[in-house]
């Protein structure tokens, strides 16, 4: 199993029924995370990252599709697998401290409770609680109760929380939302720390426009599907003007379209409005790839305006041409 990816997700479906509603929340997702990965997932509100976060951790259930989450269906556990999974697989850190920690409990009681639970010796509990906190950077405030501590300090205390009980997948919903630059670094450093030492897979949810810096890899969903997704690499860059200086690595980062089981993607809003795209559009190979494109007699959707085709019958611009000019064209006026 040490071989197989930790989350599996196919054509992934959740309705919400709200009164005489059904709201989908998720369209069809694919989503597929290897063992030992710290990913990022954003999205606007609405978009389904928090629904896609909760069917992972085991509290709500998908309406159709497939979920496999460390070898396990949890579309077919009964109701008291799906408890043992929570308890014992998963450990979640909440945006809100509220839903983290026991305010009457200092750092280390803390780290302590849910091995308490699960049924370890006090001896276990302690030096396990001891472990984690130092992993964490707290060694020094075990001891320490919620009000002496830092938001910072609390959430890295959290962390040690989800992390008690030895769980295959940890799940962050928002964890930086109400920190500051700073402190969010240092909670980003403590993701990085427990991915590193223990190979520990880490899926974050967030707005942060600036996760992608943070982790290994960031999914971007729109309207219940997986859109785009951001890699981060590392290429080596030498001076200009000192050619024989050894190679330095620096980041890069490209974003991806992602295409579901079905080959279908998602263009983006803006690209179409642009292009002057509506519903529907051409599509045909060309030597630099696949070109999408307007179709000529079609006005776009919101304001969108129809492609005007080239009419000069000596030199006339290739498709190509004509998409990134208009690109562009959009690109400066806003």
């Amino acid at each position: 199993m040490s071989n197989e990816p930790m989350i599996v997700c196919e054509n992934l479906v959740k309705i919400f029924q709200i009164a005489d509603l059904e709201v989908l929340a998720l369209q069809g997702l694919d989503l597929t995370v290897q063992r030992g990965e710290l990913m990022g997932i954003v999205g606007v509100s609405g978009s389904g990252k928090s629904t896609l976060m909760n069917i992972l951790g085991g509290l709500v259930r998908p309406s159709a599709g497939q979920v496999i989450v460390n070898g396990q269906s949890l579309l077919k556990m009964s109701n008291a697998a799906l408890d043992r999974y929570r308890r014992t697989q998963v450990g979640f850190v909440w945006q809100q401290g509220a839903r983290n920690l026991v305010p009457y409990l200092n750092a280390r009681e803390n780290v302590e409770l849910p091995m308490m639970l699960a049924g370890f010796s006090a001896r276990e509990m302690k030096q396990r609680a001891v472990d984690l906190l130092q992993m964490v950077g707290l060694s020094e405030r075990q001891n320490h109760y919620l009000p002496e501590l830092s938001g910072g300090e609390q959430a890295r205390v959290a962390i040690a929380v989800a992390l008690a009980n030895a769980p295959a997948l940890l799940l962050a919903d928002e964890p930086t939302g109400e920190l500051d630059t700073a402190t969010a670094q240092t909670i980003y450093d403590a993701f990085r720390q427990l991915n590193t030492q223990l190979g520990q897979t880490i899926l974050i949810v967030s707005h942060d426009p600036n996760i992608a810096h943070h982790v290994d890899r960031v999914m971007a969903i729109r309207d219940g599907k997986a859109a785009s997704e951001t890699r981060r690499n590392h290429r080596p860059s030498v001076p200009a003007d000192q050619p024989d200086a050894a190679a330095e690595t620096h980041p890069v980062f490209e974003e991806l379209v992602v295409l579901d089981s079905a080959g279908r993607l998602q263009v983006p809003k803006a690209y179409r409005e642009a292009l002057g795209i509506g519903q529907r559009a051409a599509m045909e190979l060309t030597e630099e790839g696949l070109l999408i494109r307007a179709v000529a007699e079609e006005r776009g959707g919101e304001g969108g305006t129809a492609v005007p085709q080239p009419t000069s019958p000596t030199n006339p611009p290739s498709p190509t041409q004509t998409w990134r000019s208009r690109i562009n064209r959009w690109l400066k006026r806003s």
